[in-house]
C-alpha cells in the first residue's frame, strides 16, 4: 500500500503523519517557483469563463418564466459550448490570443445584456444564453491551450477557478436577488460586467513575455521549399501558435491540427491524408478502450445529477411556513447554491481523499435521482432541510466522480496517451448534460401535472399565477368584488345561484377571492414556481370563473 506522503498526497487528518506544520510545508512546496501573477490570471480565467454558465442555470426560472421548461435553458447553455469544443480546435489556432479574449468577452457580455434587457422576449433571452455558451466553450479551449506557455501551475490555477465558479456564480445570484433584494434585471446587469475581468486578467495581470518568446521562436521554424511556397498564396500565418498549443485536443503526439494550415503541395498532401485517416482510426480505437473504465461512469453521474438539477429540483417545494423562505422563487436558487457547494468541496478533495472505484459514486448518484424523483411524486420527505442535505450529497458525488476520473487517467494511462485520453473522456460530461437536458424537458412537465401546494389548509394546483393575475386585471370588465366567492374545481363547471353572480355554498370548497387569490398569488407566488403545462388550462378556467362571478 502506498502511503500518502510517498504518493504526493497530503496525509489524512488524524493520522500519525498529519500535522499543521506538515500541511503548511506541503502546500508551500506545491507552489514553489510559481508566479503569483500567472496564478491570479488563470484563476480569474477559470472563474469568469464558467461563472456566466452557472448564473444562467441558477436564474433559469427567472430568465424564461413558467411557460418554458428550465431544461431548455440547460440545453442552450451547454449545446453551443459542446459543439464549439468539438469543431473549434481545427480552426481556432488561426486566431491570435488577444483577439480571442476580446471576442469571448464581447460574446459573453452581449449574451448577458440580452438576457437582462429583454424581459418579455424569451427567444431573445435564449439567444443570449447561446452566445454566453459559445463564449464559454471557446474560452475553455483557448485558456487550456494558453497553459502550454505558462506551465503546470497555470493549469492548476485554471482548474481551481472553474471549481470556484459554481459556488461564486450561484452564491452571487442568490446574494443579489435574495439578500440585497435587487430585481432580476438589475442582478443580471450587474453580472453582465463580469466578463470584462478577463480583459484585465489578460492585458494587465498575465505576464505576456512567454507569448512574445514563442513568437520570436517561430523565426527558427523550417523554411519551406520553393515548390511548397507556391501553396502559401500570400497568406500571413505569422500569428499561428506552435507545438502543443496548436494541437487538436483529440490528437496525441505530433500536431494534426497543423495540417489545417499545411503548406505542402497537393502531391505532398496525399501521404498526410492517409496518415490522418490512420490516426483517426487509432484514436477511435483508443476511445473505445476508455468507455468502460472512465467514460461510462462520468456519463452516468452527469445524466443523473443534471436530470435532478433541471428536471426534478424545480418541483421539490414545501409549504412556506415550514421553510426558511418567504417565496417559492427562493427554493430553486438555494438548491443550486447547495449543489455547487458540494461540487466545490468534492473537487478540492483530491489531496486528501482519492476514489479509485468510479462506478460506486455513479450508482449512488442514480439512487439519489430515484429518491428525489419519488419525493416529487409522493412528497414523503417531511422537511426541506433533508432535501438540502440530499442536494449537497448530489454535488459531492458529481464533483468526486469528475475529479477522480481524470485523476485516475493521470495515474493509470501511459504518459504518451494522457493528452488524448483526457480530451476524449471530457466529452462524457458535456454529452451527459445534453442528454439530461432532453430528459428534463419531458420529466418536468410530467412532474408538474402532479404538483400541489397547500394554502391555508386547502390544496391548490400550481398555476401561472402572476401571468393570470395580470390578464385578469387588464381583461376583466370591472374590478372583482372584495368578498366575491368562487369555486375552484379544475374539471367542473362552477355552480351558480339563480342570480348567476355568486357560487353556491354547500359542499363545494369556497375561497374568498381577494384573500385566497390575490394574497396567495401576489405575495407568495408572483416571482415563484409554476408549471408550464398548467398555464393554458388554468388560465382559461380562472378567467371564465372571474367573468362569471365578478
Amino acid at each position: 500500500m502506498v502511503s500518502p506522503s510517498s504518493s504526493g498526497l497530503l496525509p489524512l487528518p488524524g493520522t500519525p503523519g498529519s500535522s499543521w506544520a506538515l500541511y503548511k510545508a506541503r502546500f508551500k512546496g506545491l507552489f514553489e517557483g510559481a508566479d503569483n501573477s500567472v496564478l491570479i490570471a488563470f484563476w480569474l480565467f477559470g472563474l469568469i469563463n464558467n461563472v456566466s454558465y452557472v448564473i444562467i442555470l441558477t436564474g433559469a426560472l427567472d430568465l424564461v418564466g413558467a411557460s418554458t421548461p428550465k431544461s431548455l435553458v440547460l440545453l442552450l447553455d451547454v449545446l453551443p459550448s459542446f459543439l464549439t469544443k468539438l469543431f473549434a480546435p481545427y480552426f481556432i489556432h488561426r486566431i491570435p490570443y488577444h483577439i480571442r479574449i476580446l471576442s469571448f468577452t464581447a460574446l459573453s457580455a452581449t449574451g448577458m445584456f440580452l438576457i437582462a434587457l429583454t424581459p418579455s422576449s424569451v427567444p431573445i433571452k435564449l439567444f443570449g444564453v447561446a452566445l454566453a455558451s459559445l463564449s464559454s466553450g471557446g474560452g475553455e479551449l483557448s485558456f487550456l491551450g494558453l497553459t502550454h506557455y505558462y506551465g503546470p501551475f497555470s493549469l492548476a490555477a485554471w482548474g481551481s477557478g472553474t471549481g470556484g465558479a459554481g459556488l461564486v456564480g450561484a452564491g452571487l445570484y442568490v446574494f443579489l436577488t435574495g439578500t440585497l433584494g435587487l430585481s432580476v434585471r438589475t442582478s443580471l446587469l450587474t453580472c453582465a460586467c463580469l466578463p470584462f475581468i478577463m480583459l484585465i486578467a489578460f492585458f494587465l495581470i498575465l505576464p505576456l513575455a512567454p507569448l512574445r518568446r514563442a513568437s520570436r521562436m517561430r523565426e527558427y521554424s523550417e523554411i519551406p521549399t520553393e515548390e511548397q511556397s507556391r501553396d502559401y498564396d500570400g497568406e500571413d500565418i505569422s500569428h499561428l501558435p506552435i507545438d502543443a498549443a496548436s494541437q487538436s485536443l483529440l490528437a496525441p503526439g505530433p500536431s494534426i491540427a497543423a495540417e489545417a494550415y499545411s503548406t505542402l503541395s497537393p502531391r505532398a498532401r496525399s501521404p498526410l491524408r492517409k496518415q490522418h485517416k490512420s490516426t483517426l482510426l487509432t484514436n477511435l480505437h483508443r476511445a473505445k478502450l476508455l468507455v468502460i473504465p472512465y467514460m461510462l461512469p462520468l456519463l452516468l453521474v452527469y445524466i443523473a445529477e443534471y436530470t435532478i438539477n433541471q428536471g426534478i429540483s424545480p418541483t421539490l417545494l414545501f409549504d412556506l411556513p415550514s421553510t426558511p423562505f418567504t417565496s417559492f422563487r427562493q427554493f430553486y436558487p438555494t438548491y443550486t447554491l447547495t449543489y455547487q457547494l458540494g461540487v466545490f468541496v468534492a473537487r478540492s478533495s483530491t489531496p486528501f481523499i482519492r476514489l479509485h472505484s468510479l462506478y460506486l459514486p455513479s450508482l449512488l448518484q442514480c439512487a439519489n435521482l430515484v429518491i428525489l424523483l419519488t419525493q416529487s411524486l409522493y412528497a414523503y420527505i417531511p422537511s426541506v432541510y433533508i432535501i438540502l442535505a440530499l442536494i449537497f450529497w448530489e454535488g459531492l458525488l458529481g464533483g468526486a466522480v469528475y475529479v477522480n476520473t481524470f485523476a485516475e487517467i493521470m495515474q493509470n494511462v501511459p504518459e504518451e496517451e494522457r493528452e488524448f485520453s483526457l480530451g476524449a473522456t471530457s466529452v462524457s460530461d458535456s454529452a451527459g448534460i445534453c442528454i439530461a437536458g432532453f430528459i428534463g424537458m419531458v420529466l418536468e412537465g410530467f412532474l408538474c401535472e402532479r404538483q400541489t401546494v397547500t394554502y391555508e389548509g386547502e390544496t391548490l394546483k400550481y398555476i401561472t399565477l402572476a401571468s393570470i393575475y395580470n390578464e385578469i386585471i387588464t381583461m376583466a370588465p370591472e374590478d372583482p368584488e372584495p368578498n366575491a366567492l368562487i369555486t375552484l374545481h379544475s374539471n367542473e363547471k362552477p355552480a351558480t345561484t339563480s342570480s348567476g353572480n355568486k357560487a353556491e355554498r354547500g359542499n363545494n370548497t369556497t375561497f374568498d377571492l381577494q384573500k385566497a387569490f390575490c394574497r396567495a398569488t401576489i405575495q407568495n407566488l408572483e416571482d415563484g414556481y409554476s408549471c408550464p403545462s398548467h398555464y393554458s388550462r388554468f388560465r382559461r378556467e380562472l378567467l371564465w370563473i372571474l367573468w362569471q362571478y365578478c
